[in-house]
């Protein structure tokens, strides 16, 4: 099965010009993606057929056959779109300057505000890898691996200008994603705190923890543990 699937498009109009009937296709296709990564969260990927896609998208299940030629490419633009959001991000900042503090802060933020606006798409991302087919796996994870990688290189760069600890900055991006992607399983919008809200409150929680002012209160093994 190919990486990119090859279903047929629609054909061009010759009252429409290239660009035009290109832009309508990938509206088009945007519409479907949000339709599926809806109901994949809502009914499950396993059970969602391409017929209930179709009738989301309001469109015959002929008709979708123009966009997708499966549901596993649709389930794989899903993973596409979603990762290719955070990288977007990050190479919109990359021009800023942020040190990295901020820069971390910012993760927290995107992946906080991606629920809201695209909750499907994290649910889907975090829970459906698995049933993309090989070879869309090793694209998908190779994206991901390279957005894991320079957060990693963030954590590296604050160490090494003094802003954090000598940390081990594998174990603090698995803290930061292990607090940040499990979150789309009680986060709701509308809460009592914006999305943002938790993202700072989860930042301060990584970067400057949670003791008080008094004496640690760990017992004395797990201080020797940290010091080995």
């Amino acid at each position: 099965m190919p990486v990119m699937g090859s279903a047929a498009k629609p054909l061009n109009s010759p009252r429409e010009g290239g660009g035009m009937v290109h832009q309508r296709v990938a509206d088009k296709r945007k519409e479907i993606i949000d339709s599926a990564a809806a109901l994949f969260e809502t009914e499950g990927y396993t059970i969602t057929t391409m017929a209930a896609i179709a009738r989301a998208s309001g469109l015959a299940k002929a008709s979708l056959y123009h966009y997708f030629a499966s549901k596993d490419e649709i389930l794989f633009a899903i993973h596409e779109e979603f990762i290719g959001l955070l990288i977007s991000r990050r190479d919109q900042r990359a021009a800023t300057g942020l040190n990295p503090e901020d820069e971390l802060r910012e993760v927290f933020g995107d992946v906080f505000e991606l629920m809201d606006s695209h909750r499907g798409h994290v649910r889907v991302f975090f829970e459906h890898y698995r049933e993309l087919p090989a070879a869309q796996q090793r694209v998908i994870r190779a994206k991901r691996d390279n957005y894991e990688s320079w957060v990693e290189d963030t954590v590296r760069a604050g160490a090494a200008s003094g802003s954090f600890r000598d940390v081990d900055p594998r174990l603090v991006t698995l803290a930061l994603f292990g607090m940040a992607n499990w979150s789309y399983q009680w986060y709701r919008s509308g809460g009592p705190l914006t999305s943002r809200q938790i993202a700072v409150h989860f930042w301060d929680y990584l970067i400057r923890g949670i003791e008080g002012p008094g004496p640690l209160a760990s017992p004395s093994s797990w201080t020797e543990a940290l010091v080995q």
